[in-house]
């Protein structure tokens, strides 16, 4: 009997049943969609027609993950135009600077501990570099945060480094995808998909005009099809030169964030991006058998507290390039700790480039403790903040008495030498 459409729609249900789940919790929904795809699977039970290993349906059902990264890329495009992009100010530039050197630097020291080979030690400081634009947005619309003044460089920060990732992923491709054996491959290829990206938006921007007449008076089918039709196009011609498909995505949200019609794009995608993204997150976990993570759980623990720490000082640096107070800054810092969707297509880069299988475990246990801990940390940092101020404070009183402590000494001595 096939049953892939009942899959489909058991799948569907778990998937909708953790999200109840997270919302009465308050908290991320993507950890919930990855754990509970980690928890069926090809080692999960089976019967009658209630098959939870999803044989039948695991083609489908990735493929639907493939469209989820699509849409999450096209949908983060549409939000931040290249226009937003160039008017980021000097803090954002300081900050994302500072926040993408220090992150990828910490991948590099991580794959040099682990004796890691080169290719693995990039995605892992793609992983590593990568926050998730998700997690981050729906925390600071949950917390109420979009009006604090730190809110616009944190998303600058993150436009920032979304830009770096798109470099990087597509110089990963060059590495990972294409086969490229000699350096001179590898660069060359790098080099053609760099010039496709710049030569997109450059043209891109320039043709938006007519873009906006061919979209004008359209009706919903229509405008429907058309924008779907250049999202899939693009996207899949960007793999034939080496470009990650979600690069091709994104690179089509940025050029149509500066059409006249972005918000009726916004609004007719949003639901795609919201049902696909959720089904991505679930296919990552089925791809992930709980019982192989063991050994990636020490390094996931030290790339996490690496990420943490990097994060607040670029945070701190950002804030202070912009005037703001310490709290203010450090606010930074732990919103951008999570982790979660780039993180993702990164590692899938290196799967599908055959790389070795701890860079998928270490991704997924990475994933899992920093979309848990960063939206905690966010909502709760005012806490940290207070508890950290007042221990340093505390250390910095128990310092001054102990040099008080040490002079009044030194006078006695001097006393009784001079008895």
């Amino acid at each position: 009997m096939d049953t892939i459409i009942f899959e489909v729609g058991l799948a569907i249900a778990l998937i909708g049943l953790v999200g109840v789940i997270a919302t009465k919790l308050r908290f991320s929904v993507i950890p919930f969609y990855i754990l509970v795809g980690m928890a069926v699977g090809p080692h999960a039970p089976h019967f009658w027609i209630f098959d939870f290993r999803f044989i039948e349906s695991s083609v489908f059902i990735d493929f639907m993950g493939r469209m989820g990264v699509l849409f999450l890329l096209f949908y983060l495009g549409l939000e931040f135009s290249v226009g937003r992009l160039i008017k980021s100010g000097k803090s954002i530039v300081v900050g994302g600077i500072s926040y993408v050197a220090i992150n990828f630097v910490s991948g590099l020291l991580l794959g040099w501990l682990m004796g890691l080979p080169l290719p693995e030690t990039l995605v892992i400081c793609g992983i590593m570099t990568s926050s998730s634009t998700a997690i981050v947005a729906k925390v600071l619309v949950d917390l109420k945060r979009t009006a604090n003044p730190e809110t616009e460089i944190i998303m600058g920060m993150i436009m920032f480094d979304d830009l770096f990732i798109a470099i990087h992923m597509s110089i990963l491709s060059g590495l990972v995808l294409s086969g490229a054996a000699s350096f001179t491959g590898v660069l060359l290829t790098s080099l053609s998909a760099l010039a496709f990206i710049l030569l997109f938006i450059i043209l891109g921007r320039k043709i938006v005009p007519a873009i906006d007449k061919v979209l004008n008076g359209k009706s919903s089918e229509l405008f429907l099809l058309l924008v779907l039709a250049s999202l899939f196009l693009i996207a899949g011609f960007s793999e034939t030169l080496h470009v990650a498909e979600a690069i091709g995505a994104l690179l089509v949200g940025l050029v149509l964030a500066e059409s006249t019609h972005v918000k009726r794009i916004e609004h007719h995608v949003m639901n795609f991006r919201d049902f696909f993204g959720a089904m991505f997150f679930f296919s990552f976990g089925l791809t992930i058998d709980p019982l192989s993570l063991g050994g990636a759980i020490g390094m996931a623990v030290v790339a996490a507290i690496l990420t943490i720490i990097g994060n607040i000082i670029s945070g701190m640096l950002a804030g202070r390039a912009a005037g703001m107070s310490t709290r203010a800054s450090a606010n930074i810092g732990f919103t951008l700790a999570s982790r979660g969707e780039f993180s993702i297509i990164m590692a899938n880069i290196g799967k599908a480039g055959g790389l070795l299988p701890v860079v998928q475990s270490f991704a997924v246990m990475y994933v899992l403790i920093l979309a848990i801990l960063g939206p905690l940390m966010t909502k709760e940092s005012k806490t940290i903040y207070n508890f950290c101020h007042k221990s340093v404070q505390w250390g910095n009183s128990v310092v001054s008495r102990k040099k008080k402590q040490g002079k009044q000494q030194e006078k006695g001595n001097e006393t009784e030498i001079d008895n």
